[in-house]
């Protein structure tokens, strides 16, 4: 069989240079089909990871999906191709392996067909053609009426996907091809634009219909394509956004020294362009940076780190972030037991908070300072932060903050032996947590860390 595959193959071949005799051109005029078979033939060698199916083929040879289609299923019946197992059933139509005894065959009549800058137009359509298959794999999980759908709506049937299932079943069964694709292409470095374009697409696809979490080992490949394509033309920003993402993949994995290492490089590259430097990419490294040494439980360097970012934001004029970064100060500091540096902080964080007009986040930061007070072992003074908390709290109307709030000046109250002032307070929690839904714990989730209302760092 192979060796009659092979037969048909050269007559293919012979044809297509111009066989003796009319009967042969005759064939060749008279069908645009075969013309379109023969040249998608040789091109086929062009396929990531020798799989094709009527969109790649079509791309390749600039005809029609159902010119290729027909080709496609030509070749298979020759023996040219063998059909993938269950790529029927899936979006996108049948799928096909070009056989591994046949590519230097292909490839010799590639190399005899095809000038250099035709296979590369070649390859270039194809991966538009796979760009755009991506987008609308995307643009299919977005809700109706965005952009995205308008943008979906206005291709031609053959690009569209029926449902958001049909196009998981697509991404599913084209991982493989795609993710070989971003590879040559990249490897190659003729075609980088689309090739950041290809790469970009997949990972969006990927993550709306598998998620971050479950796509992270291919996000991450694709990610260090990234980095790969941004090194070679020089490209500081990609260069740091594709760092940033990776260390975010380290860190998400529990790999903090090598996270780390990727947020210092991020730094580097993101400062790398001087006077043009990424003032937002910077400030994310350096939070990366002080938000690793905190997992790794050096509080005083994710202080310092926080610290340097906070300046930035200054320069910048940004409050909120400003108000955010405090914050994360106070926390790291008030593990390392700076009471009064950590004060510090959670103050500067509730001014800031002030400023931007956010009354939840200002209470909040107030209860934290009224914490320090407590592990500083100063009742008096975190019973009238407390306090001050709480009327700001109340003025927002968020029962599960007064709560906690409430049964932390209880605490207080007890300390200090205001036990009629501790009922008190223990009742109206009582009242606050029965008309929350779902019901309070005994802890509150604030800006960067949690505190519980009855737990001092000093004593664990």
């Amino acid at each position: 069989a192979t060796f009659q595959s092979i037969g048909i193959m050269v007559l293919m071949r012979g044809v297509v240079d111009g066989g003796e005799g009319e009967e042969a051109r005759a064939v060749v005029a008279g069908s645009a089909v075969l013309v379109v078979a023969f040249v998608a033939l040789r091109l086929l060698a062009l396929a990531p990871a020798g799989v094709v199916d009527a969109h790649t083929a079509a791309a390749l040879a600039g005809c029609p999906v159902p010119a290729a289609r027909s080709s496609l299923a030509a070749f298979a019946a020759a023996g040219l191709l063998r059909p993938v197992a269950g790529s029927e059933d899936v979006g996108g139509g049948p799928q096909y392996l070009v056989p591994g005894c046949l590519d230097p065959l292909l490839r010799a009549l590639l190399h005899a067909g095809e000038r250099p800058a035709e296979a590369l137009l070649a390859r270039a359509r194809m991966l538009e053609r796979t760009v755009r298959l991506l987008r609308a794999c995307h643009a299919v999980t977005e809700p109706h009426g965005t952009p995205a759908r308008e943008w979906l709506a206005g291709l031609p049937g053959s690009l569209r996907f029926e449902s958001r299932t049909a196009a998981a079943g697509w991404l599913a069964s084209r991982q493989t091809p795609l993710l070989a694709a971003a590879r040559l292409a990249v490897a190659d470095g003729q075609l980088d634009t689309l090739a950041r374009r290809l790469v970009a697409a997949l990972s969006r696809a990927l993550i709306a219909h598998r998620g971050a979490e479950a796509a992270a080992p291919e996000l991450y490949r694709l990610h260090e394509l990234v980095l790969g394509v941004a090194e070679r033309q020089g490209l500081a920003r990609e260069r740091a956004a594709a760092h940033l993402n990776l260390g975010d993949l380290d860190a998400r994995t529990g790999r903090l020294p090598e996270a780390l290492e990727r947020y210092r490089a991020a730094l580097e590259a993101a400062r790398s362009e001087r006077d043009q430097a990424d003032p937002l990419a910077v400030g994310r490294a350096l939070e990366s940076i002080a938000g690793t040494y905190a997992e790794l439980g050096d509080w005083r360097r994710a202080a310092d780190w926080y610290g340097r970012a906070v300046v930035l934001a200054q320069s910048r004029g940004d409050v909120a972030v400003q108000a955010r970064l405090h914050g994360r100060i106070g926390a790291a500091l008030t593990y390392t037991g700076h009471w009064d540096e950590a004060l510090r902080a959670w103050r500067a964080a509730a001014a800031a908070h002030r400023r931007n007009g956010d009354r939840r986040a200002h209470a909040r930061s107030l209860a934290e300072a009224a914490r320090v007070h407590e592990y500083a072992g100063r009742p008096a003074e975190s019973l009238r932060s407390g306090e001050e908390a709480l009327r700001l709290a109340e003025r927002t109307g968020d029962r599960r903050l007064q709560a906690a709030l409430r049964l932390r000046l209880a605490d207080c109250a007890d300390r200090l032996g205001l036990g009629a002032v501790s009922a008190g307070h223990r009742e109206a929690a009582e009242r606050l947590l029965a008309h929350a839904r779902p019901a309070l714990e005994s802890s509150v989730t604030t800006e960067g860390h949690t505190y519980e209302t009855q737990s001092d760092p000093g004593k664990e």
